[in-house]
């Protein structure tokens, strides 16, 4: 049979621990023994896949009782079930205050044991599972996920980093598609105490005052037409962890005053309630507006923005971490690769040119798409310059740096008449005004046959 978990009994009498060990080993255990807690938590220091230890509480070398905060120290995902021959209620508080799984009296009890096994070998397997699930959430999520090298982003991400563990409120700022939200996700996943709640996100922007107040405080049933039942808001919902409100700028006055409210006291009163309702979350705030400018000109409420602003961070553009481009574009290009599920492995020369000489007024979401873009339309192993939208090279043109662009569009006018002609070379000379040599030479220089 499989082992389904690994026990270790800790008894000084061998008798007992023999006949333990062959009741549980018969269930599918595999069973480890130690008769003193001395070599109990030496097996524990070194066996790390100990589950759960049945310990005796009377040992010749101390008290189990009194072992099992080092040994959750040890092994915190290990479940620890106390029996003692002489059973008392008051030993039985204390194990369980401990942080035991259980508690009984030999001999009266044996029967339990195995459920009890059970029971505890499946909280193990819950701890762990919920463990790898926050281990992968904050590889996905983390500042590791954020990428580039450049001294500017790299800069904003160490002040990232520090504010993260905190409560402290957090105001994004940065223009739209910089990945506001991203490092939103990254400061809730290196909060240890918060990143096993909620991580809400909601846009202010995308609704109106009414909805927008349902949507964040809750109603309740009847409090307007359409509300047929009570509704839990999103600070409910993330009460424990974080709650970004995204676009920030955009709320209605009277939200930015119940807002404050929050900020300040931790409670609210839902949309046609009377009594407060109580929560734990951390706010984090963006906006691509000056929210500063906007408090001066009477556009935001002023004691909100220097609520929302106890730490603020300003996360730069990418024309202002050009150095990143490249490596944010192989980023892209392996995602789609992936799922487009074609084989792309790498971008030429004038592509990655004319990416970094362009001026990204929409960011790092603008980049994403032109990459998806190029993905879709690729047929070769690379993505080539003929690949970038006409809007980038004739940015590039403006700039004055022709060369690649002129290169591009000769390029890409080639292959287009190709596609008109079916491949007919010389049909396609007449219609390019140039002899058929010419043609070939071209076609060879741009590697367009290929």
């Amino acid at each position: 049979m499989e082992s389904k978990a690994t026990i270790l009994i800790i008894d000084d009498e061998e008798k007992l621990r023999q006949l333990f060990s062959r009741i549980i080993g018969l269930e599918g255990y595999a069973v480890v023994q130690a008769s003193s807690l001395k070599q109990g938590v030496k097996i524990i220091e070194q066996e790390k896949n100990i589950d759960v230890v049945l310990t005796d509480v009377k040992l010749p070398d101390g008290n189990g009782i009194e072992y099992i905060e080092r040994i959750k120290t040890i092994n915190p995902f290990c479940e620890i079930i106390v029996m003692t021959a002489f059973g008392s209620i008051h030993d039985g508080v204390k194990a369980m205050k401990l942080g035991a799984f259980d508690y009984f009296t030999k001999g009266d009890d044996n029967d339990q044991i195995v459920p009890a096994l059970n029971r505890a070998t499946e909280q193990v397997k819950l701890k762990k599972r919920v463990y790898e699930l926050e281990n992968k959430l904050e590889l996905k999520y983390g500042f590791d996920n954020i990428i580039g090298n450049s001294k500017t982003i790299k800069e904003v991400i160490h002040i990232a980093e520090k504010v993260a563990p905190t409560d402290s409120t957090v105001l994004l700022e940065g223009e739209t598609g910089v990945g506001k939200e991203l490092f939103a996700q990254a400061l809730h996943y290196a909060n240890t105490d918060r990143r096993q709640k909620s991580f809400v996100a909601v846009n202010c922007s995308a609704f109106a005052k009414e909805l927008l107040e349902s949507e964040l405080f809750g109603h309740k049933k009847g409090a307007f037409t359409g509300a047929i039942a009570d509704r839990k808001g999103l600070f409910e919902e993330a009460s424990g962890g974080t709650l970004f409100l995204d676009e920030i700028g955009e709320m209605n006055a009277d939200l930015q005053a119940k807002l404050l409210r929050v900020l300040e006291t931790q409670t609210f009163i839902k949309v046609g309630d009377t009594k407060s309702t109580k929560v734990n979350v951390r706010i984090v705030a963006a906006t691509n507006r000056d929210l500063k400018k906007e408090s001066e000109s009477g556009h935001f409420r002023s004691d909100l923005y220097y609520r929302l602003s106890t730490f603020k961070i300003a996360i730069p553009s990418l024309r202002e971490r050009k150095e990143d481009i490249e490596a944010l574009a192989n980023h892209f290009l392996n995602i789609y690769s992936a799922k487009l599920k074609k084989r792309i492995s790498s971008m030429d020369k004038d592509f990655i040119k004319l990416l970094k000489n362009y001026e990204w007024k929409g960011n790092i979401r603008e980049l994403k798409n032109i990459i998806e873009r190029a993905v879709i339309l690729c047929e070769t192993e690379a993505l080539s310059s003929d690949l970038i939208p006409m809007e980038i090279i004739e940015c590039e043109n403006s700039s004055g740096n022709t060369a690649t662009s002129l290169t591009a569009i000769e390029k890409r006018h080639i292959q287009k008449i190709l596609l008109q002609t079916k491949g007919n070379k010389t049909k396609a000379a007449e219609l390019l005004g140039i002899g058929l040599t010419t043609l070939y030479r071209k076609l060879e220089e741009y590697q367009i046959d290929k």
